[in-house]
């Protein structure tokens, strides 16, 4: 039996263009506020048959805080809107993969967890929304 590629059929292409153009549009407004890019689609695997974590963006604050930041775009509010889209299934995920980030310092800097939450069509109708430190590593 052949698995398929999520990414393959037109749907898959379709999600994943508009996953791209939002992180594209939320880079671009923090840099816009003096973010800068360090690194773009951080993944880890947590095992051969087991999901593991995607970093959309990880940026540097102008303090010098590692910044982890999950984009989540909904063309419209149901169900909360893009902000409200991020569980705790996504938060243990993003942990995951920023833990690994982190094993390349000898002392891991500052860091938190952003997410920016575009609502909207995208086409200039749509509203973005920072949530800084929009949660915590912690239990």
């Amino acid at each position: 039996m052949l698995k398929r590629d999520l990414g393959a059929g037109p749907r898959g292409v379709a999600s994943r263009r508009r996953g791209d153009a939002a992180e594209a549009q939320a880079l671009a407004w923090l840099q816009a506020r003096g973010l800068v890019l360090v690194e773009r689609n951080y993944r880890v695997a947590k095992g051969p048959h087991a999901r593991g974590g995607e970093i959309d963006l990880v940026l540097r604050d102008r303090d010098g805080t590692l910044v982890f930041c999950e984009v989540r775009a909904r063309r419209g509010a149901a169900q909360g809107g893009a902000a409200a889209s991020v569980g705790a299934a996504k938060r243990q995920r993003l942990l995951l993969a920023a833990q690994h980030y982190l094993l390349r310092f000898a002392a891991p800097p500052r860091c938190r967890f952003d997410v920016v939450a575009i609502d909207g069509d995208g086409q200039g109708g749509s509203r973005i929304e920072w949530l800084r430190g929009a949660f915590d590593a912690g239990p």
